[in-house]
């Protein structure tokens, strides 16, 4: 694991910055940010993760699966890491967010020198391999709609900072390169 962030670091960002883990559902999104969390954790740094299923069954519990409310999904989302991020806490965002435009959204919400996005490019077949909810199989026999990878899409971010395979990579390597890519200046 690097050491603890840079002092330069600490002074420019004020501790507050969102990592934006996006990927399909099963790509390693939630283990990730609770891995990167505890990191930070043992550095003495505040951080919050906002794991988008658990989200779904609170602040977002009267949205469903539209365009338009996955959208409204990830404003909400956003909105949260800002509030986060401006009480100085850093903010690790599990999210699928399979859109483009609404990573923009978020980002603009953050601010980019804010937003470290990094997309866990693992392929469909591993994830459903994994498939740690069932969802993948529902998904193919019809008794769920709109499913991204599956019948609705997803939008691999054309810039994401760092882009990491959990299918080729552990956990431990995983977790230090996004530790490097925070404190690698943006």
């Amino acid at each position: 694991m690097p050491g603890p962030l840079p002092s330069q670091w600490r002074h420019r960002y004020g501790m507050s910055r969102t990592v934006w883990l996006t990927g399909l559902s099963g790509s390693g999104k939630s283990t990730l940010a609770l891995a990167v969390s505890e990191s930070l954790h043992m550095q003495g740094l505040a951080c919050v993760v906002l794991d988008g299923d658990v989200l779904r069954r609170s602040l977002c519990r009267n949205l469903g699966f539209s365009a338009a409310d996955r959208s409204e999904n990830v404003r909400r989302v956003a909105q949260v890491a800002s509030l986060f991020n401006q009480a100085g806490a850093m903010a690790i965002v599990a999210m699928i967010s399979p859109l483009t435009a609404d990573r923009d959204t978020a980002r603009s919400i953050l601010g980019a020198h804010r937003m470290l996005e990094v997309y866990l490019s693992t392929p469909l077949e591993v994830c459903e391999r994994r498939d740690p909810k069932g969802l993948y199989q529902r998904a193919r026999a019809g008794e769920i709609a709109d499913f991204t990878g599956i019948s609705a899409p997803y939008q691999a971010p054309p810039h994401a900072q760092l882009v990491l395979n959990t299918g080729e990579l552990a956990l431990p390597d995983c977790t230090s390169l996004v530790l490097q890519a925070l404190n690698a200046p943006s």
